[in-house]
């Protein structure tokens, strides 16, 4: 098992270093002893750990997890990312099946944690000349650190699996996972969010605030900081604190939490605010909203997976008027209408103003993010009419009227196969201000830092909306899920969110909207909503079924819910 893992390693450092020159030999006869000794080799499993961090450009056959929610719908109707809105996955056929992807993840960063301290720096710490001390003084920090970066990593990858399962079997050592037929419980819920919140902590004492140019992109502190702040805000939630969707479940442990709820809003908040307060980290809400989806390097961006030049994703988001457009993810109207007025009051279909100019005095947040009909995009006009070069009556348009602009690079040609360096954020600092002014309404609510925070993210430059309206607790908790809603929209948050505070029935067993569009004159025209699809969603989706052959493989699996 081992031999296969680093044959893996070495081919998967070529996705990894995509930045750098990879004009080299390939060297296939390494032993394993000398992979877990070398230090060289030992920096480049740990890089290819980063390789199993998630990106959702086009992750679920081909598409967005937001096609998976209310926030879109994908063009092609073969994708089996449709099972989701139908209700037509089950433990045999599950389109988000990443249960051995990020297991995978979690046995390279064991193997590396058993083996770190096997690398043979003997050539230095043998050489008494200053040059060669110096340079086994900094090796040995780098390692120390690269340990912690495996912790995080492995952490991260355990989240990601709590979040669609519930409690799930923590696997520390390499030896476990590799033993063939072996029978593992699953962890309590309770053990696995202990588990990972203490990995966070750890981390974050050992990892930096920031890195030099070279270490770009690796894990830091903050990092760490926000992991631990997105655990415990979904730890606090509904979903892990609620069991009557479940009645009847024999083992209750795996998927909730007992105790005391209130102070886990406290160590929510308390969890988001250390990162705010975190000095040295140069964390700043971007000034400009669209250009922060088309880099890997801007102040806001706390954790993000770099991925090689491609344009898979243009070829799948451009209008499909445009030249070899392929069609792909598409917004809905449920998504637009989130977007409020200018004025901060909400859009309303039934105001003859609204509905004749739907996209006129919105949050600019919709234009940067949304190509809507009679828009400019690629030095042209966008035609989402019925007719039009974008719009209904073309193969792969658009059912729902628009098109994702969010992450798109406008400027690829993709005639001339033009490609990109593309960069899927996976946390970034707004997300914390709104974890914080989420969990901080629940456990203080009127505190003053929740206005503060959410009208950070409300009034950055380039986006200016007026500040959130105060209110009753409940009413506040409205707010701020709607500026999640708009703020994280396509950014594989609402799937999760819509879960965690259990109203999916109420966004997701509902039919996904658009509007048809009618011209009515050379630059006139006339929208009208209407059901694009029809979709479902049963309590026992709150959480992934188990691999069916997971199950099979090892009898002591139980079952969630309802599968």
């Amino acid at each position: 098992m081992k031999n296969i893992i680093y044959i893996l390693v070495i081919i998967t450092l070529f996705m990894a270093s995509a930045c750098e020159n990879l004009d080299r030999e390939i060297i296939n006869t390494l032993s394993v002893n000398q992979v877990e000794t070398s230090y060289d080799y030992s920096l480049n499993r740990l890089t290819s750990i980063y390789t199993n961090l998630p990106e959702g450009f086009m992750n679920i056959d081909g598409a967005m997890m937001a096609s998976a929610s209310d926030e879109a719908e994908h063009s092609i109707e073969s994708s089996s990312v449709h099972k989701f809105n139908t209700g037509a996955w089950n433990a045999y056929d599950n389109p988000d099946n990443v249960w051995g992807s990020y297991y995978n993840g979690i046995r390279k960063a064991n193997l590396f944690l058993q083996n770190s301290n096997s690398i043979d720096l003997d050539a230095y710490r043998l050489d008494p000349t200053t040059s060669s001390q110096a340079v086994y003084t900094q090796k040995l920090a780098d390692i120390k650190r690269w340990k912690y970066e495996a912790r995080f990593l492995r952490a991260f990858f355990y989240f990601e699996l709590v979040k669609r399962y519930g409690g799930i079997p923590l696997i520390k050592t390499p030896s476990s996972i590799d033993d063939a037929g072996l029978n593992v419980n699953r962890n309590s819920l309770a053990e696995c969010v202990q588990f990972i919140t203490d990995e966070c902590d750890s981390a974050a004492t050992n990892l930096p605030v920031t890195y030099t140019a070279a270490d770009m992109g690796r894990v830091t502190k903050g990092a760490a900081l926000s992991l631990k702040s997105r655990v415990l805000l979904f730890s606090a939630s509904d979903l892990f604190n609620t069991t009557t969707w479940a009645s009847g479940y024999a083992k209750p442990e795996l998927i909730s939490l007992a105790g005391d709820r209130t102070a886990r809003w406290k160590a929510a908040a308390d969890a988001a605010k250390a990162v705010i307060d975190l000095a040295g980290t140069g964390y700043a809400l971007a000034s400009n909203y669209r250009s922060l989806f088309n880099t890997y390097n801007n102040s806001e961006i706390i954790l993000t997976r770099r991925n090689s030049a491609s344009n898979g994703f243009e070829f799948s988001s451009f209008p499909i008027g445009f030249n070899l457009a392929q069609g792909g993810t598409t917004p809905s109207q449920n998504m637009v209408d989130a977007y409020e007025m200018t004025d901060g009051t909400t859009f309303d279909w039934s105001n003859p103003v609204h509905a004749a100019n739907p996209y006129s005095n919105r949050d600019p947040r919709l234009g940067l993010s949304i190509i809507f009909n009679n828009s400019t995009y690629k030095l042209r006009t966008i035609e989402c009419w019925t007719g039009g070069l974008d719009g209904k009556g073309i193969e792969r348009a658009t059912k729902t009227g628009y098109y994702m602009k969010k992450y798109v690079d406008e400027n690829l040609n993709i005639t001339l196969n033009n490609k990109s360096v593309h960069s899927w954020i996976l946390i970034r600092l707004a997300e914390i201000y709104l974890n914080y002014a989420e969990a901080l309404n629940e456990y203080s609510p009127g505190h003053a830092d929740i206005k503060t925070y959410v009208d950070k993210v409300r009034a950055r430059a380039g986006i200016a909306m007026p500040g959130m309206a105060v209110g009753t607790q409940d009413e506040v908790r409205e707010k701020i899920r709607n500026e999640r809603r708009v703020e994280l929209a396509f950014e594989n948050f609402r799937f999760w969110d819509l879960r965690r505070w259990m109203k999916a029935p109420a966004y997701l067993d509902v039919p996904l909207k658009g509007v048809i569009i009618t011209k009515t004159g050379p630059s006139t025209f006339t929208y009208v909503p209407y059901d694009v699809e029809t979709r479902t969603f049963d309590p026992k989706m709150y959480l992934y079924p188990i691999p069916y052959k997971e199950i099979n493989i090892d009898n002591l699996l139980v079952q969630n819910p309802g599968w």
